[in-house]
């Protein structure tokens, strides 16, 4: 049975799923209610993020012009996936997340699973440390089709300066609201910073969303506005629509 509080998000996150609003209005409903209904949790998350913000965590992560460091993941059936792979066709967006439990990256992976259509031809992948079982989970309940891939151990978020140590009182918490967090990932508890890259064809950071604060995300508009101005740089990003534009039928 799940614990109240984590079923009451969770009907939460699925009631703000079906409204028409920013991915901001939707990750403040989440967070107001945590505040009005466990303000003890939203005391230490408020500690907790502070900390992290205090320390620049996720400051020295790459950065825009840098190329992104390669990778090879798992996806949720098992398939290892590259970066060479994801850009061997364009572009590519990176988003990395906490995992299915977290009702803020549930919100996420569901607002960018609507929009993927309009990513396309870049390539979309979401990138937690669970295992298969809870990213298979994760992408069929939020309606994705891009692969969610298994970083394990938050080996390669440890790697980029993009995950962080969760201390005992914060990890006591989240576990009191019955997130069951080495069990989900097979490793303790270290978690890693929310955050989307675009990268470019060549591997080179276009731009980038990185915030130790876990309850801001890139908003939907500018995961969209990054991906379109690739087009300027030569990229072919929307090579489809380019050809419209030169045919004059656009």
């Amino acid at each position: 049975m799940a614990h109240p509080l984590a079923a009451r998000l969770e009907e939460i996150v699925q009631r703000s799923r079906s409204k028409r609003v920013s991915l901001a209005e939707r990750l403040q409903v989440v967070a107001d209610l945590v505040r009005t209904e466990a303000p003890e949790f939203c005391a230490e998350v408020n500690n907790f993020v502070g900390r992290l913000e205090a320390a620049k965590a996720g400051g020295s992560a790459p950065d825009v012009g840098e190329k992104m460091p390669d990778f090879t993941m798992p996806d949720q059936d098992g398939k290892l996936i590259s970066l060479e792979s994801l850009l061997e066709t364009g572009a590519a967006v990176l988003v990395f997340h906490r995992g299915h439990w977290c009702p803020y990256c549930r919100l996420n992976i569901g607002a960018v699973a609507e929009v993927e259509d309009k990513l396309a031809p870049a390539r979309v992948v979401g990138i937690c440390a669970e295992t298969r079982r809870f990213t298979r989970q994760m992408r069929g309940e939020m309606d994705a089709r891009f692969p969610i891939l298994t970083d394990v151990g938050a080996g390669y978020a440890l790697s980029i300066n993009m995950a962080v140590w969760v201390p005992t009182r914060m990890s006591q918490m989240i576990a009191g609201a019955g997130w069951d967090i080495p069990l989900y990932q097979g490793t303790d508890w270290i978690l890693p910073i929310p955050g989307v890259f675009i990268v470019d064809r060549d591997g080179r950071i276009a731009s980038r969303h990185v915030d130790p604060d876990y309850r801001r995300r890139m908003e939907i508009a500018d995961l969209l506005r990054g991906v379109d101005q690739l087009l300027d740089r030569g990229v072919p990003v929307r090579r489809a629509e380019k050809v419209k534009q030169s045919a004059g039928l656009a």
